[in-house]
């Protein structure tokens, strides 16, 4: 399992997962929204539990800082809902109904 240091942005939860510290906001939602383009500002707009920019600036940091081990703990991840998945997958139906929702949410905006 990854190892990765705790500090004033980082907290350890549940186990090994990394989130920002107070919230249970995992660095993995965080990561993915940064790569896929997302503003530092629009992150803690989508997540105002995050409670400031400064914490969000900290943990990008904190990511950028580790990368090989971050990488590790993102397959970790990865992983873990895999098996997820595979124990609980969704009903018939279920899928083909989200992915409905899904295109009249992006529809509407």
């Amino acid at each position: 399992m990854c190892r990765l240091p705790a500090n004033q942005y980082i907290q350890i939860r549940d186990g090994g997962r990394y989130c920002i510290a107070g919230t249970r906001i995992g660095l993995d939602v965080l990561i993915h929204d940064f790569r896929r383009g997302k503003a530092p500002e629009a992150i803690l707009q989508a997540y105002p539990s995050i409670g400031s920019l400064g914490k969000v600036y900290g943990a990008i940091a904190f990511i950028l800082g580790h990368p090989e081990s971050f990488e590790a703990y993102l397959r970790e991840q990865a992983a873990r809902w895999n098996q997820f998945r595979e124990a609980h997958p969704l009903p018939a139906g279920a899928r083909t109904q989200f992915r409905r929702t899904q295109d009249e949410l992006a529809r509407r905006t």
